[in-house]
This record gives C-alpha cells, sequence and structure tokens, in this order.
C-alpha cells in the first residue's frame, strides 16, 4: 500500500511517501514560509522524488496534533481534499504518540513534549514492550516545570522528544535522560506513515476526521471572553 504522509502540527513541515517498512522520499523543512504555502508544492515535489503517480496513492495520513491549531487545520484540510479526490483511504494519527516511532527500542521511557503556549506543554510518555508501543503517562497539558519534575522523578532510562524537549532538558543532569538529537526529535511525515502501517487497521471516516486540539485555541477564549 502506497500511503502520502502529511505532518504540520508544528513549524516543521514533513511530508513523505512510503510503504509498508520502506521509505521513498521524504521533505523535511523547517522555515519562515507557512504550511499553506508550502504543503502543496512539497507534497507535488515528495511524489517526483519517489517516483510516484497520485493515481498510485492508496491512502494519506496526516497529523492530528496536538500542536499549532493553524498547522493541524492546514493539514488536515489537504488531506481530505487529496482523499475525496483521489476516492482513497484517510488516517488520522496522534502526533506525539508517532514521535515515539523516532525511538522504538525496549527498556527506555520515551517522553513526548509539544508546545501549548504560555509556558505549559502537551506531554505523554511511552514504553515499547515487545514491540508494541505502551503509553505509561496519558496525554494532558502541563506546565514545562510540571514536565520537568514527572522526568526527574522516573527512576528509569529515558528520551526526550518534541519542539519542547530541549528546553525541558535544561538543567537536568542525569546520566540516565538524554535529550534526542534535533534530526530524531521533531515531527516528521515518515513518523506519520510509520504509525498509519502500524495501527490504522480501520480508515478514518473523512467528514467526521477533526484535528486533536486538546485544549481551546486563543481566538476561542478571546471571543468567549467578549461575547460572555
Amino acid at each position: 500500500m502506497l500511503v502520502l504522509a502529511l505532518e504540520t502540527s508544528s513549524k516543521v513541515s514533513s511530508v513523505a511517501v512510503a510503504e509498508e517498512n520502506r521509505l521513498l522520499a521524504e521533505i523535511t523543512s523547517e522555515s519562515r514560509l507557512t504550511h499553506s504555502k508550502t504543503l502543496v508544492a512539497h507534497v507535488e515535489k515528495v511524489l517526483a522524488l519517489a517516483n510516484k503517480d497520485k493515481s498510485e496513492l492508496a491512502a494519506v495520513a496526516v497529523s492530528l496534533g496536538p500542536g499549532s491549531f493553524t498547522g493541524l487545520r492546514i493539514g488536515l484540510a489537504a488531506a481530505k481534499g487529496i482523499a475525496y479526490a483521489l476516492n482513497i483511504k484517510i488516517y488520522g494519527v496522534p502526533t506525539l504518540q508517532s514521535l515515539a516511532y523516532h525511538f522504538a527500542v525496549p527498556n527506555l521511557r520515551i517522553v513526548s513534549l509539544m508546545d501549548a503556549q504560555k509556558g505549559m506543554v502537551y506531554r505523554e510518555h511511552y514504553k515499547f514492550n515487545d514491540g508494541k508501543l505502551q503509553i505509561v503517562e496519558p496525554l494532558s497539558v502541563v506546565s514545562l516545570e510540571e514536565a520537568r519534575q514527572e522526568i526527574l522523578s522516573n527512576d528509569e532510562n529515558a528520551v526526550l522528544l518534541g519542539e519542547k524537549a530541549e528546553k525541558a532538558y535544561e538543567g537536568i543532569d542525569s546520566n540516565k535522560i538524554i535529550l534526542a538529537p534535533f534530526y530524531a526529535r521533531m515531527p516528521r511525515g515518515a513518523l506519520i506513515a510509520k504509525y498509519a502501517f502500524i495501527h490504522c487497521e480501520n480508515e478514518d471516516n473523512i467528514m467526521a476526521l477533526e484535528p486533536l486540539y486538546v485544549r481551546r485555541s486563543e481566538a476561542e477564549k478571546l471571543w468567549e471572553k467578549r461575547h460572555g
């Protein structure tokens, strides 16, 4: 099955084309340009790099968040448009869980940390047991300091991933806790494809699929404040 994978949950834009257990092409970039200006061009280019035509796609997988509200909407809108136009399957992938596949190894606590704004982070902890992803601390929004204390309170080998991993690692002095290198820390289209191949047995409903926001956007809070 040939899958197109889209990742737009952060400042990183990543598009991949993959078959099961084989990455054919990937474009990953972080620039000042918005996803709305780069995503379509990246999709066209990555298909060309993979030497594949859009008619060969069997599915599109898309990062659902949590993450940037605008980025998630752009990615999901593009994925739905592609799936509808080509009459192919669509799969929604939790962003933080996909990050764990950077380090799919046993005996390691994996901590995913994404920006939730105003000193807060989206965080979730995982382990791989018998090759299967296990959630050991469920997704929640906590302060950066709270996330740091959770990490320090655990007497296990741990790796920190995500756009807030470097900030959370500041001040930590432990040979059991490592900060993943930048190239193995951020969201990627290849991880979205990998997660979809493993976990997405049934396609999602294209009309019902929505981003995983976890919390309300600042725009919603402002509207509520102004209008009661």
